[in-house]
């Protein structure tokens, strides 16, 4: 029998995944990609890459070390890719890698989502 292609490992991975359990490793991948800056970040990144500053700028209320650290959790996730172009001055461009793409379609509804329906959850909070 030949060796399983690494789509079929993802595939079966997938298919044992329980979310609900506590003990599962998609529920890091959760928390990962339910983090606050990861949900601006992701989205950003899905049009262009951009260094560190035009993150800095677009981002609104992030810190740079915030955005340091989360991107760095997002590299090492295999969601983001930083190239280096090892100039002076520096130049480090950020961009999606293919499963960060996937992820950014995902989250752009999730962004549209909460825009048109902001106002109705502010609402429903100051009823109470």
């Amino acid at each position: 029998m030949p060796p399983k292609t690494t789509e079929a490992v993802a595939g079966d991975a997938a298919n044992t995944a329980d979310i609900w359990n506590a003990g599962c490793p998609s529920r890091r991948v959760l928390e990962l990609v339910a983090n606050k800056w990861a949900l601006l970040v992701i989205p950003l990144l899905r049009g262009k890459p951009q260094r560190n500053n035009e993150l800095l700028r677009q981002v609104g209320g992030i810190s740079q070390k915030m955005l340091t650290q989360t991107l760095r959790e997002l590299e090492l996730n295999g969601l983001v890719l930083r190239e280096d172009r090892h100039t002076v001055p520096p130049h480090v461009e950020y961009r999606l890698s293919p499963l960060g793409l996937s992820l950014s379609r995902t989250l752009i509804a999730v962004d549209r989502w909460v825009e048109a329906n902001h106002a109705q959850i502010d609402a429903a909070r100051r009823l109470r």
